[in-house]
């Protein structure tokens, strides 16, 4: 997607040989025109394949799902990290390690809201281990859901999580894959 390259371009900032920083417009303050874009990419791409619900993890990958859901007119799924009062008892559960944070979460989504006749489009903004997207996977397999497959904003194609995720034959759609950052200067992968 040529706007999001251009984007993170003008907007990016590299941080050491690993980190993109780009809460100018995905993570922290949100371009929603730009984010209205994204999200009919998504729909483009998989809007033959019967999606009812896509699923995400909070609290970034909300907005790009939000985006996408209207074209797509289903719900949003958000997989919670944080207990709360009002969760509801009857929950799917998985582990997820954050790269970015460096932490491990256990996300949670109310079994009421997986059924096993969705077809589920995982969307979120960053790739690079590929864990949050095996942990929605998981959550969709003991709901005897289907992956269709999972949309993502940016992938940091020299760290293992795409590859990984296709190999394990999940349909990965990135918009953006930067090959590397080293020394500040970001390439992406070409198609």
């Amino acid at each position: 997607m040529e706007l999001l390259k251009k984007k993170i371009l003008e907007e990016g900032e590299v941080i050491g040989d690993d980190i993109l920083k780009v809460d100018s417009f995905l993570n922290h303050q949100l371009d929603i025109k730009f984010l209205n874009e994204v999200g009919k990419e998504f729909w483009l791409k998989f809007r033959n394949d019967k999606v009812t619900k896509i699923l995400t993890i909070e609290s970034s990958g909300i907005a790009i799902a939000v985006m996408a859901a209207q074209y797509f007119d289903v719900p949003v799924v958000f997989a919670k990290k944080n207990i709360s009062r009002n969760l509801e008892t009857e929950i799917y559960t998985s582990e997820v390690f954050s790269f970015t944070k460096g932490t491990t979460y256990q996300i949670k989504v109310a079994k009421k809201y997986i059924t096993a006749e969705d077809r589920i489009l995982i969307i979120d903004d960053f790739l690079a281990n590929g864990r949050a997207v095996l942990g929605l996977k998981d959550i969709i397999e003991q709901a005897g859901a289907n992956l269709i497959g999972a949309g993502i904003v940016i992938e940091k194609g020299f760290q293992q999580g795409g590859k990984n995720l296709r190999e394990a034959g999940v349909n990965v759609y990135s918009l953006a894959i930067i090959e590397s950052m080293k020394g500040g200067k970001i390439v992406f992968r070409e198609n």
